[in-house]
């Protein structure tokens, strides 16, 4: 896959909802539910984070849900590439961008949402071919008004922000002409998941796929 097909299939999956969905999940007995009531809640995209040992098992099992798009966050090696495409996912999140990194998931053909803060990192990825990309940490590098001011030079680039985005401040991003989509954890709280309060997800997901993009 090359870092332009990459990019056009980011582009796509970033279409299919306002909102990705940011999940970490210590226990594999939420996966499949908590795809469930995302789905259902108008928020088809999830990425799984390979922040804990039942990961790439919550992958396998959220791949299963009719109407989902699963990928996989916080890709830093070849062989989490590797493990994750392994497991079902159909793209990938990472934090940056190593050359290490782009080479494997055009070799497993994986798109990538390649991690940029700053100018120079935005320029790096269009040289390359990658004009999809995620903005993080987003709140932390100055926000909806950092990334806005990075679209002036740099109008071909767009953007999936993350990083410590809520429901309001999603809103400001997604007024952005750069902005496709945004990723928060807000949809998935964790005290929901352990209580089992799947309706309550599927509410905030439906309040997050109704939130306009400019």
């Amino acid at each position: 896959m090359t870092p332009q097909e990459a990019s056009k299939r980011s582009a796509e999956i970033c279409a299919l909802a306002p909102v990705i969905p940011v999940l970490v999940l210590d226990e594999l007995v939420h996966a499949k539910p908590l795809a469930e009531a995302l789905v259902k809640g108008g928020l088809p995209v999830l990425e799984v984070t390979l922040r804990t040992p039942v990961a790439l098992d919550a992958i396998r099992a959220m791949a299963e849900v009719p109407g989902g798009v699963v990928g996989a966050g916080t890709l830093l090696t070849p062989a989490d590439v590797k493990a994750a495409k392994a497991a079902g996912a159909t793209f990938g999140v990472s934090p940056g961008a190593t050359a290490r990194l782009l080479d494997a998931c055009e070799e497993h053909d994986l798109p990538l949402l390649a991690g940029a803060a700053t100018c120079s990192e935005v320029m790096t990825l269009l040289e390359r071919g990658y004009t999809v990309q995620k903005f993080f940490p987003a709140e932390a590098n100055g926000g909806a008004p950092a990334l806005a001011a990075i679209g002036g030079p740099l109008p071909q680039a767009q953007f999936c922000p993350t990083g410590g985005i809520t429901l309001a401040k999603a809103a400001e991003y997604l007024k952005l002409k750069n902005v496709l989509c945004v990723g928060g954890s807000w949809v998935a709280p964790k005290a929901m998941m352990q209580a089992g309060n799947w309706d309550g997800i599927v509410a905030l997901a439906a309040e997050a796929a109704a939130l306009p993009r400019g």
